[in-house]
């Protein structure tokens, strides 16, 4: 089964890439003009406790926070730290700081490198990864490295209809088209299809469970729960979906017999519609007081709707359907509140540990 596209690059005709591409040698300009200095790394440099690997597991943590789902294994596992002495590094420094990181593994059958690790600061300046990727190529090219690839880009290319339909619906979690599109730019020379095995009479939805299942560290339930905690923002637009409804329900007449008063009732409907504008807008660009003050207001509303539940509508409830409302009432703003918090958490490194100022930088 093709499962996607691997491009692969002739590293001695790298500089006619560069050359012939407008577009990559404006990005190489925007970096080295905000200050990006890309060099190689020493083993030594590398070692638990040096300055310099101390900034480099921050970026990775910085890097790991941007992602929407949440980090996988098997082979696509971040550990640039294994076999050092075989590896290739290089990391690129902004004003003393490190912004950008390539780990590069030998592909010794095929003379070759494989890029495997490529990482930048949330706020590095555009063009990091660019000059990151072409300091690798000019290396390889000095070793005389016959290919150089940057690994697979996932459902790109020929793949099963049903693929492509999980490319499409998959973007919001992982953005297939746009690392196929950022690979391309860099002009290989050519795309390796790369293909799963399975055994002929197997199923292949099993081969693909299966190789999911591996991707995820050893379980599907628990890696969806990880990534629903790190609340990505097609989450958080569902709940901001889903809180709409619930105002809705919540205004029309026939609800008046779940609230003290219509006051109490129009209190409620205001309070939901100006939480679901901030979470339609949580949803659109995550920041991080914003996080804050509706994980706040959430955590509030579940406060304020479980007294509401003790003191008044559970002394009322007459039948199973009116403890259904209920339950909902209460969980729902609990299920929310749980998975806010934990997203700001989990953002919070983020705001706290990254050494490049946001201002007057572009990040992507």
């Amino acid at each position: 089964m093709r499962i996607g596209d691997q491009p692969v690059w002739e590293p001695s005709h790298w500089p006619a890439v560069v050359r012939t591409s407008k577009s990559l040698r404006e990005q190489l300009r925007r970096s080295r003009a905000k200050g990006v200095v890309v060099r190689a790394l020493e083993v030594a440099e590398l070692a638990p406790g040096h300055p310099v690997r101390a900034q480099l597991d921050a970026l990775m943590a910085r890097w790991l926070a941007t992602k929407q789902i949440a980090p996988m294994g098997f082979l696509v596992q971040l550990d640039p730290f294994s076999f050092p002495e075989e590896k290739r590094y290089f990391i690129a420094e902004c004003d003393g700081a490190i912004v950008g990181f390539l780990a590069v593994i030998p592909m010794y059958a095929r003379d070759g490198w494989f890029f495997e690790d490529l990482l930048r600061d949330p706020n590095a300046p555009n063009g990091t990864v660019e000059l990151l990727v072409d300091a690798g190529m000019r290396a390889a090219a000095a070793a005389n490295v016959r290919q150089v690839t940057l690994g697979l880009a996932p459902l790109a290319g020929e793949v099963s209809p049903w693929l492509r339909l999980v490319r499409r619906w998959g973007k919001p979690l992982y953005d297939f088209e746009g690392l196929h599109t950022f690979k391309a730019k860099l002009r290989p020379h050519t795309w390796d299809p790369i293909f799963l095995s399975y055994p002929r009479q197997a199923s292949s939805i099993l081969a693909v469970l299966d190789t999911l299942t591996a991707f995820a560290r050893g379980g599907l339930l628990r890696f969806g729960i990880k990534t629903l905690l790190r609340g990505p923002s097609i989450i958080v637009r569902m709940l901001a979906v889903l809180l709409v409804a619930w105002t809705v329900l919540l205004a029309l007449p026939t609800s008046s017999s779940w609230f003290p008063s219509p006051v109490w009732q129009w209190g409620w409907v205001g309070f939901d519609g100006v939480l679901g504008s901030a979470l339609f807008s949580l949803a659109r660009r995550w920041r991080h007081g914003l996080a804050t003050a509706v994980a706040i207001a959430v955590t509030a509303d579940v406060v304020t709707t479980v007294a509401e539940v003790l003191i008044y509508n559970a002394p009322r409830a007459r039948c199973f359907g009116d403890w259904f409302v209920m339950t909902i009432a209460v969980a729902a703003p609990a299920s929310a509140a749980v998975m806010l918090w934990h997203a700001r958490a989990h953002r919070q490194v983020l705001v706290t540990s990254s050494p490049v100022p946001s201002s007057g930088l572009v990040a992507k």
